[in-house]
């Protein structure tokens, strides 16, 4: 059997941002589960807004092979006013491009989801949008959801903090673990 592949997608424009740091360190915790990653972060989602009536740009067709290709997904979001960032929900509107796939769109993927907010109540209600999302495209979010507080400064210089280390560890083992045990039952 293969080895899973899992492909991560978010962060924020920002260089050095909490939610690119968060996924980055949970797509390590997935690749020394065993697992083969793929990043794909905010500067290459700059695409324009999705119109099903207009061609792909190179950008989006990218982000649909790179979909297609994986068995689970990180999916890492600032939240902006309880919502996803507006670039991370345009990359997800193009997966309606996925729809006439034998498995459409997420089907069958295990997807960890990881929100920065700077705060505790944006982040939640954020996180609630994603796993909602996420389930809309028929994926499977992981039991666990991890909710960062920016302004409590969950990383430092060496790294996240222990508990934030250990939060996005099982996000990214929770990840390859789905995505091993779908593959296995679909082969």
């Amino acid at each position: 059997m293969n080895r899973t592949r899992i492909l991560g997608i978010g962060g924020t424009l920002r260089a050095g941002s909490t939610s690119e740091r968060a996924l980055r360190y949970a797509l390590d915790a997935a690749a020394a589960h065993g697992a083969d990653t793929e990043l794909i972060v905010a500067a290459d989602l700059t695409f324009p807004m999705y119109d099903p009536d207009h061609p792909q740009p190179a950008g989006a067709a990218k982000l649909l092979e790179a979909v297609r290709r994986a068995d689970g997904l990180v999916v890492s979001t600032p939240g902006y006013h309880g919502g996803t960032s507006g670039l991370l929900k345009n990359a997800l509107d193009y997966l309606q491009e996925l729809a006439t796939d034998p498995a459409p769109y997420l089907h069958g993927k295990a997807v960890g989801c990881i929100v920065a907010t700077s705060g505790w109540q944006a982040g939640v209600t954020t996180l609630t949008s994603l796993r909602s999302t996420v389930h809309a495209l028929r994926g499977w979010p992981t039991p666990l959801g991890v909710v960062l507080n920016s302004s409590a400064k969950p990383f430092g210089p060496d790294g996240p903090d222990a508990k934030v280390a250990q939060q996005l560890e099982t996000v990214g083992r929770q990840v390859a673990d789905f995505a091993r045990a779908q593959a296995w039952s679909a082969a």
